[in-house]
């Protein structure tokens, strides 16, 4: 009889954490359209174009990265849009994926974080990821500011 008793244990412990699940979970329609709110508060109110290209081709692989990373771990509290996009910016940099720093480099740009700051972040990456990585990373960011600079008007260029 004593061997039921952990047996009854671990079910009760089980009924515990069910009940904590939610009856139902979002739909991937739901998780999707967070997914596409997050893009829209950080790409000033437009679509990701890259994601957009994507779904023409890979509809599944859109619709995953849109639902999940974004839909579901972009959108989790514990961190705000700034530190959200300079941890990112810090990772793509460390990993060798300068494209995709670049994008979120822009987020960043988007969102408030400073030319000064996107490079500190890049120097740091010398630490953990060496200096290969580093001037990749710097050249993207570098195209990244002087895309955004030729777009600016005139009057905003010549202004101190």
């Amino acid at each position: 009889m004593s061997m039921h008793k952990p047996l009854r244990e671990v079910a009760a412990a089980l009924l515990v954490a069910a009940a904590a699940v939610p009856a139902i979970a979002d739909t991937t329609e739901e998780r999707r359209k967070r997914g596409d709110a997050v893009i829209r508060s950080l790409n000033n109110g437009q679509p990701q174009q890259v994601l957009e290209r994507m779904r023409q081709e890979f509809p599944f692989l859109a619709d995953a990265t849109e639902a999940y990373a974004l839909g579901d771990v972009w959108s989790r509290p514990g961190l705000d849009d700034r530190t959200r996009q300079l941890a990112a910016v810090a990772a793509f940099a460390a990993i060798g994926q300068p494209a995709f720093m670049k994008v979120h480099a822009g987020y960043a740009l988007n969102i408030g974080v400073s030319e000064n700051e996107l490079k500190e972040v890049i120097y740091m990456v010398t630490v953990p990821a060496g200096f290969p990585r580093a001037i990749a990373a710097s050249q993207a960011l570098a195209e990244l500011f002087a895309e955004r600079r030729a777009a600016q008007p005139a009057s905003r260029r010549t202004s101190p």
